[in-house]
């Protein structure tokens, strides 16, 4: 098993990026926000948690594309602007109501952000396009001076396109996690990218808000402990030790592998896994249109204390996941909606927890056709903000065929790196 298991590496590397344009994209027609200046959308607890409240950022690499650059900027503005007819709350704007709750407005100065920028490198300057790299953070558009983790009155998509000097592109995103999950993402992105390979609007499905299915129940009905979303001391060296199905067993294989690399103290600590749960397929009393691209998921929570993880077998630990993974139904789900009625929860827990992001169930590459072929790279860019979440990505892009390799990304400490890749490779089953 070991010879399957790879330390890989990004490059390290400045990227001059110079901002040519900024401007808004309208949708090419008539919506629903234009019927009345009041017009706003409700936002399920699952949009407004705060977990979602982020912006997603990710980065779509490709290479030369033999088109004016002029041509390359009208064609994805073009496409944007028919496709935000049909997904017109991704042109409104996010703003607080009653207890803190988030809603989409609209007004008439809103819209999507587009940004056209130039680098003087050329792709090949990059070096390897299979890992996220830090490096790559100018290909995303922030404000200067934006605060940490700001949504309201903020575009909801925010699209940069930059040229290099080889011809090829890189197309930055940040969308926010509020308007929808990975899967409703790709639908959107799809919908997309089919509109300005074909020069007309597709949209298939089409999409669908119907955020309200998903409303509190009156009086709520809290059935679960939701021990993902519980407060708790950090009293093991866990975050101090940090600077910056098949599921299943690879989830638990990760965790216990981390848990070992770090070293964590004290034994008798009790640490979560949370990751989380595509609901849509376990949905049984709520029925959802085909075209939802809202958030549909419910995060999963596995416990157990430090001196198991350590000492248990893998087995063990993966049954751990997979029943925390079969845990979450629409009852579940129906009483996490509650809770977050009910608490609110206003900050990240951090606590004695790990996160698995599966980037792995999502058609990056398929979806992300815009008339150029596939990206050669698709996927996020840094994770050094949030070092207790880790994220699995498929090994990428247009050669990969059906290569079904899988790339593991977290921070860790330099002293740690060593002994999680040989954790990671050991073939410790028992």
């Amino acid at each position: 098993m070991a010879s399957c298991i790879q330390e890989l590496h990004f490059t390290h590397l400045h990227i001059p990026v110079t901002i040519n344009q900024q401007f808004l994209v309208h949708p090419s027609s008539p919506t629903p926000a234009n019927q009345s200046p009041h017009h706003s959308l409700y936002l399920s607890n699952l949009d407004d948690i705060i977990g979602a409240r982020v912006f997603t950022p990710s980065v779509y690499f490709y290479p030369s594309t033999n088109n004016r650059e002029s041509f390359v900027l009208k064609r994805l503005q073009d496409a944007l602007s028919e496709v935000l007819v049909p997904y017109y709350p991704l042109s409104g704007r996010l703003r607080e109501v009653e207890n803190g709750k988030l809603e989409v407005f609209f007004g008439e100065e809103q819209g999507v952000l587009m940004v056209s920028a130039n680098s003087s490198m050329d792709l090949a300057d990059l070096g390897d396009l299979t890992v996220p790299n830090p490096a790559w953070l100018p290909l995303i558009f922030r404000n200067p001076g934006e605060e940490a983790y700001k949504i309201l009155e903020m575009p909801l998509l925010i699209a940069q396109v930059t040229f290099f000097t080889c011809g090829g592109f890189s197309l930055g995103i940040r969308l926010c996690h509020c308007i929808c999950d990975g899967f409703g993402a790709m639908q959107f992105l799809g919908s997309w990218a089919a509109t300005a390979k074909t020069g007309k609007l597709i949209a298939d499905p089409e999409p669908v808000w119907d955020r309200e299915t998903f409303k509190p129940r009156n009086p709520p009905m809290v059935k679960y402990p939701h021990h993902e979303y519980l407060p708790i001391e950090e009293r093991s060296n866990l975050t101090n030790s940090l600077v910056c199905s098949t599921f299943d067993a690879m989830a638990a294989h990760i965790w216990r592998s981390w848990v070992k690399a770090l070293d964590v103290k004290p034994l008798d600590y009790n640490l979560r896994l949370t990751f989380s749960v595509n609901v849509r397929t376990r949905l049984e009393t709520l029925k959802l249109r085909k075209g939802f691209y809202g958030n549909v998921v419910c995060l999963a929570c596995a416990m157990s204390s430090v001196e198991s993880l350590i000492n248990d077998s893998l087995s063990k630990t993966t049954r751990l996941v997979q029943d925390a993974r079969l845990r979450v139904s629409e009852d579940y789900l129906r009483s996490m909606v509650d809770y977050v009625d009910v608490k609110r929860p206003k900050r990240l827990e951090f606590g004695g927890k790990l996160t698995i992001t599966q980037w792995t169930r999502f058609e990056m590459y398929e979806t992300a056709d815009f008339g150029w072929g596939k990206p050669v790279y698709a996927g996020p860019i840094d994770l050094r903000p949030t070092p207790q979440v880790c994220v699995l990505l498929p090994q990428g892009g247009v050669e990969s065929g059906n290569d079904q390799s899988m790339v593991v990304c977290l921070c860790l400490p330099p002293t740690a790196v060593h002994t999680f890749t040989r954790l990671l490779s050991l073939n410790d089953h028992k």
